[in-house]
Formats: structure tokens, sequence, C-alpha cells
């Protein structure tokens, strides 16, 4: 008998010792995070949380903070495995540290539509390229003793009406396009959890649809972990119980449970269907230590928690994600000691992450305007909310420190405690505590606030519930009762309710008394931040600032973009033009200034119309803390911009081949197929603003020679067996350099219809001035072969396919013929 066997065995057994009610239990969430122990059995709790940037941990606390690592639309820009595996290594250290030991990440769906809005949280367009990368992920996650999950199956690429639209699409699409990844760190990675995603496919709701669920992820890939639903996705009893849901999350309520005991004995779902649901998750207890009688993972971290080498690494991930998309005159590298202008919204208010399952509280963040040591000028103002106030300015009244007095009462007044709290945004997402867990709890947050210039004020709250603002006395914010719908979109989705004073009295403390009645506090979820803006110049006059200064300077650096008011999830982009303003602050700079530099910092494309009347432009993401210290490398050429666009560009809205997500009656038609991305460009002779792999270094490189494989049989492809390419190159600048080699594969003498090239393979380059490299690159088998519906099966047709060798989807200098028989 195998040591499987006898593990299985003995999982099997201590199934045996529960009781249905018992087993029942476990598959429930006990709150928002954890998922309940039975010590009858030695089972303890086993905890998730949240990830694509961070592990975050069961809160949103200062006091316990995470590393925040580049988004993962900044992580794929690398097209670097090796680098990503490093970050996935990181990332398991937190989550343990977290006392977690599944981290919900790597979010796997595909670029659809620019607008998605968790498109920054995805990685790209492209399947191979989302496949490997998450496979890295997965792998390094795993290697760190942490349970990866891979979220959302399937076809969770927008946000609009998430909960109840249905996906219609062809199943070559569904296999080519949004399955493979899925395929990918299931069958390769060995992924312990995936998570079943809100969206319907085909009318069947994700946590019912047995098809996908039990006859693809578990059947024909044999997934042997438990799939757990997203938060609140799942809504019935029988039908997701034998659809192949194994988890429902959060807890303690849901629709499982009594009624699912109920459901087992009425016929409605066979037990072996829940003993099957407990055999997963124990071999996940057993996997990640947190059952009597299998080890805990003993793994020793080369990135300890807030050391030097795990900052250095995510300042080299961010570095290695930004990048080049013009640079005109090789203006940058710019020389250390260039008199520079540091101009625009995003220069101290730095994006570093998208809004929702992303958010965290950050170790540090370390703003563009830090990292380069220069005072900015705004220009224009950020879009989206006011920024939170600056805790600077703010002290707590009984001791003195700054940042807030933090009380809890009950709405009778009676005194329930209090804490020093230095964030001005309190955030509880499932808070464990059970004492705050209380329909009468009302908290108030109270600072003395040092205004440092006189004028108009503007303060406003961000709250889930009724919320009141005083400033000096005065009440300027008034509550407004609101009803919160769905956890995660009313947690994401809260207006900002401003309110304005006039302050004359500089630096003299004046009261701030924030008063919140938290109406989901029973089911543990709060969330009340403070805002403010200070008095500055009209718009006119900081515009006519920025031009002064960029005048005056050797280069301007305008830094723009998004946020995480505007990328976040629950919600899809309304744009993809930048917030109001910036657009013409980059043309008036630019006009004053011919050596500007822009800097956009957004988690997924914007257009671009400036983009000829600028000389650089340099694309950053969201790149986590440490932002500021990777722009300076980067900017000054003590790092490389390694970055290549992981997702097409668009010049302009109409241009881009999927844009609009919006259901219609309730269905959202993938009706462009295989079409996405860079597939529709090629296909319709579209020319984008950049192209899919687009980017530039600080040295160049001329692409030698090329050589494949001329023939290979169907039989090895159909075994999984990569091609291997063999491509040389020469670096003929004057600097050491990184480069992305990219592989396409084509055939257009099939019956099948095709887009004219697939990403079949990349690798990195790297090479000192004049030397000459040679790089191999594994085509995936996966890129010779086809999906026939009629079939049922994949097809690999005989014949020849033209491998293009580049540095981009549209630069391709290289080819080869590789020949199938």
């Amino acid at each position: 008998m195998s040591s499987a066997d006898t593990i299985e065995d003995r999982l099997k057994a201590l199934i045996g010792a529960l009781d249905l009610p018992g087993k029942i239990r476990l598959l429930t969430g006990a709150d928002a995070w954890g998922l309940p122990a039975e010590p009858r059995i030695g089972l303890r709790r086993l905890v998730m949380t949240d990830g694509p940037a961070g592990a975050r941990g069961t809160h949103f606390d200062e006091r316990d903070p995470s590393a925040h690592t580049p988004s993962p639309t900044a992580l794929a820009a690398t097209w670097d495995t090796a680098l990503v595996h490093r970050i996935g290594l990181l990332l398991a250290e937190e989550t343990r540290a977290k006392g977690a030991q599944v981290l919900l990440a790597p979010t796997i769906n595909l670029h659809r539509s620019p607008l998605g809005g968790r498109h920054f949280e995805c990685f790209s367009e492209d399947p191979l390229l989302v496949s490997e990368i998450g496979l890295a992920y997965v792998r390094g996650v795993q290697a760190g003793g942490v349970a990866a999950c891979a979220k959302h199956f399937v076809a969770n690429d927008s946000e609009n009406q998430r909960f109840t639209l249905s996906v219609d699409l062809a199943e070559r699409a569904l296999r080519e396009l949004y399955l493979a990844p899925f395929e990918a760190v299931v069958r390769a990675g060995g992924v312990k959890v995936v998570m079943a995603a809100y969206n319907a496919v085909r009318g069947t709701t994700m946590t019912e649809n047995h098809p996908l669920q039990v006859g693809v992820l578990k059947g024909e890939w044999g997934f042997q972990g438990p799939i757990v639903s997203d938060w609140t996705a799942a809504r019935s009893t029988a039908d997701s119980a034998t659809g192949g849901l194994d988890l429902v999350m959060p807890g303690p309520d849901g629709p499982w449970g009594e009624q699912l005991v109920q459901a087992v004995r009425a016929g409605e779902v066979p037990e072996s269907e829940i003993d099957d649901k407990v055999l997963r998750l124990l071999r996940l207890a057993a996997e990640t230590g947190v059952l009597d009688g299998f080890p805990v993972p003993e793994v020793t971290s080369p990135y300890p928690v807030g050391s030097a080498v795990q900052t250095d690494l995510l300042r080299e991930a961010a570095t290695r994600g930004m990048v080049l998309l013009r640079n005109e005159n090789a203006l940058l590298p710019l020389a250390e000691g260039t008199r520079i202008a540091l101009i625009g919204p995003n220069a101290a208010h730095t994006a570093t992450r998208g809004g929702g399952s992303a958010d965290l509280s950050p170790r540090r963040v370390v703003s563009f305007a830090q990292g380069l040591g220069l005072d900015p000028v705004e220009g224009v103002r950020p879009g989206g909310r006011q920024p939170l106030i600056n805790l600077a300015d703010c002290t707590d009244p009984e001791t003195g420190e700054p940042g807030f007095r933090v009380e809890y009462r009950t709405t009778d007044g009676e005194f329930l405690g209090s804490e020093h709290r230095e964030t001005a945004r309190l955030a509880w997402l499932g808070l464990p505590e059970q004492q705050w867990r209380r329909a009468d709890l009302q908290v108030t947050m109270r600072a003395h606030y040092r205004p440092r210039v006189a004028g108009t004020h503007t303060f406003g709250v961000t709250a889930l519930g009724p919320t009141s603002l005083t400033v000096a006395g005065q009440r300027i914010v008034e509550p407004v009762r609101a009803g919160w719908g769905s956890l995660v979109d009313s947690f994401d989705n809260i207006t900002e309710q401003l309110g304005a004073i006039e302050l004359s009295d500089v630096d003299t403390p004046v009261e701030l008394v924030v008063a919140h009645l938290p109406i989901a506090a029973p089911h543990g979820y709060l969330r009340c931040g403070l805002t403010h803006r200070a008095p500055g110049r009209d718009a006119e006059a900081e515009l006519a600032e920025a031009v002064r200064q960029a005048a005056a300077a050797e280069v301007a650096v305008v830094v723009v973009g998004t946020n995480a008011d505007l990328e976040s999830e629950s919600h899809d982009r309304t744009t993809l033009e930048l917030p109001p303003g910036q657009d013409e602050l980059i043309r008036r700079v630019a006009a004053a200034n011919p050596r500007t530099v822009v800097v956009v910092n957004a988690g997924s494309p914007v257009l671009m119309p400036w983009a000829d009347e600028v000389a650089a432009i340099l694309y950053t993401w969201f790149p986590g803390q440490e932002a500021g210290h990777a722009l300076a490398d980067v900017l000054h050429g003590r790092a490389e911009p390694g970055g290549r666009l992981p997702t097409t560009f668009p010049r302009t809205a109409e241009q881009a081949p999927v844009l609009d997500t919006t259901p219609t009656e309730g269905v959202l038609h993938y009706a462009e197929g295989l079409l996405i991305g860079y597939r529709a460009y090629d296909q319709h002779r579209l020319d984008p603003a950049f192209c899919f792999g687009h980017g530039l270094g600080y040295t160049t490189w001329d692409y030698v020679a090329a050589q494949a494989t001329p023939a290979i049989s169907a039989a090895t492809l159909h075994t999984g067996e990569p091609v291997p390419v063999r491509v040389t190159l020469t670096n003929t600048g004057t600097r050491p350099g990184r480069e992305i080699v990219q592989v396409y594969l084509g055939r257009h003498a099939s019956r099948y219809d095709r887009p004219p090239r697939v990403l079949a393979g990349f690798a990195v380059a790297e090479a000192g001035p004049g030397e000459t490299v040679e790089v191999e690159i594994a085509l995936a088998a996966k890129a010779f072969a086809v999906y026939d519906e009629q079939r049922g099966d994949w097809v690999r047709e005989h014949g020849s396919y033209l491998a293009e060798i580049g540095r981009s989807s549209r630069d391709l200098p290289l080819t080869a013929v590789v020949t199938v028989h």
C-alpha cells in the first residue's frame, strides 16, 4: 500500500468518526475568514486571507501591517516567472505570519475588456502568459507551505451585475481562453484550492455548475482539493451541494448547515457527496498542518517578514514591471542631479494598489515624490475621493500621539472600550472579536486637528452606515441612513459625504469627532474613514504653477493616473480616459518643456491622446509599497525598466475589440469568441496605441537567428511535451540589459478558424554590451492544438506552423517553421 493510500485511509477514518451534522458543520465558515475546528478528529481552525497584492490577514489593521507587492498586472508585465516565484515565497511567509493557511490568490481571469474593474488584479489578456505567471505564483506560494487558491472559476472577467449575470460563450473559447489558466495551475501546478465565481455560465451559476466543477475541474483535470465559494456566492442548498461546491464562505450563516442536513436526509443530496467534500477539506488541512497527526510544513523563508531582503525584492519587482512605452532621443535615463520639475496628482498621492480584495494595510508606502526626494505641484486634483486626512496633523486627545482615539459605546451610551489608532480609516471585514458584533454599537473617532493653512477646509466621511462629522464644534456632515446589500459590493461602493468649514487660526488645534453607526456590525463588518483637502490655489492658478515649474526645469516629470477609487472590485470602469484635467495638464506641461516624461500610475490601460506630444512615457501600474524607490531607480538608470505589456493598449475606446461589460437582459455575450486582445487587433489589422508585448529598455538588441525542431509528431504534442526553439541575439547597446524574447505561432492553412498568431512561449535574455547570447524557448504543446467542439476534444492538425520571433506581437524579425506529422 502506498503512503498516499495510507493517508487517504486515515482521512476517511476521521470522516467515519463524525455524524452527518458534524460533517456538514465543517463545510461552512465559522466566521468571515476561518473554517470551524473539530476537536473530536484533531482538526484545528483553518484560516484564509485575501491576497492579490499582499496577505492582509483577518483585519484591516495598521498595527498588523502587510508587505505590499506590485499589482498582478505589474507582476505579469515582468514576464519573469522566476521573479514571480520569489514573490510567491514572500507571500507565503506573510500568510503564515498572519496565522493563515490559504492565500486567496492568484486571480487568473482574463483581460477581456480594458474596462474590467478588476483588470489590475488579473495578469493578462493572453491565456499562456496568465498560465505561466499563475503557475509561478502558485508554485512559489505552495513551496512556502501555504495553499494557493486560484480564482474565480470561471469567466468572471467583469464586475457589472456580477452576482446575477450569465456569461454565454462558445465551448472552444471557453476551453482555449478562459479555462486554460485554471487547467494549467491544477494539472501542472497542483493548486490546492479553487474559488467558484459569482457569475453564471450558460445559465447556471458557478457554485451550482456541475458540468464545469464536477465534469471538467474534478473529473477531466483530477482536482483533489476543495472548491470554495466566493464570499456570499452560494445561494442554494441542494443545487450547490450536488453541483460540485465543497465549502461555503463566509459563515456561520449560509444556505447549508441544517438545511443541508435535511436535504441529505430527504434524499436530495447523497451522503457520499458530503463525505467527498469533507475528504477534500481534510486533505487541505493535512497539507497545511492544521490536522493532528500530520506535520506542519517546515519552511525556512528567504524573505522574513519586515526584512531588508523582503523590501529589496518588492523594489526589484516594481522596477521589473515598469514598461517604458516611449523614449524619444533616449531622454531616459536621466543623469543624477538633473533639475526635475515633479508635477501631477499621483506624485504625492501615489496609487500603489486597487480596491476590493487587493486592499490592505501596508507596512509602508514610499510615494513617487518621496522616492525622488522632490516636492511636487499637483497641477490638477487626483481622481476619485479626497485623500485620507494627514495623520501628522491629527493627535489623539488622550495621549497626544499622532492618530485618533477610537471609542466604542452602545447607542444608549454604555462605554465598551477605547483604543489609540494610527489610521484615518477603520475597516473590519469579518471581525472575530464577538464583543463588537452587536446591533447597538456606536463608534466614535476623535482627534485634535492642526490646520497648516487658513481658509476653507473640506472634510469628508466614507462609511458603511449613518455617520456624522463635527469640526470645531460645528457639525458639517449629517448622518445619512443607508442600507447595505451584498457584503463586498456594500464594502467597496461607499459614497463620500463632504462638508466644508472655514479655519482661520493656523496651527491652532480644533476638535474632530466622527460618530458612526456600523449597520453591519452584527455581521462583523465596519468601514469608516475621514478624508480632507486643505485650501490651495484655484484650479487655473495650480495649472499655471505647474507650467511655470516645468518651463524652469531641465526635465518635467508628470505623474498622472487612476487609484483604488476608480479601479476596484464591485464595479467596472466607465471610461478609459484619465481623470478630468490630467490630459490638459500633460499637454500644457509638454508645450512648456519638450523634455517631458509622463509617468502613468494606473492598474490597467488608459487612453493617451497626447502620446506623440511627449518625449517619454513610463507605465508603472500599481507598483506596491516601494513605488517611489523603484521609480527613482528607473528614471535615473540604476535599474532598467524591465516590463513588457501584458495587455494591448487601444488608441481610442472605440478601437478596443471588446469594451462594454454590461449584460443584456442578464446575459453577457462573449460574441467575439477567440478574438480578444492582440488576437483581434491582428485579425482586423488594427493599429493599437501600444501592442501586446511592447516595452523599451535602455539598450538595443539585434535578433540574429532562430532555430526550431523542424518536425515533431502529433503524438508527442499530445503528451504535452513542449517544442524547443533556440534564439540568438546580441546586445548592441552600451549598457547591460534584459530582453523578453517572444515566440508567436500561426497556421494559415487550417480547417479551423484561427487567430493570425498566438503567443506560444517566451524567455528572459540577459547580456552585457556587445555580448551575444542564446536562449531556449519551450513552445507550449497547446499552442498547436484546437478544441474541436463537435468531437469534444483537442485536435492537433498535421502540417506546417510558422513561428515568429521578436520583442513584441508586432516586432517579429525572425521566423522558423515547425512541421507536425
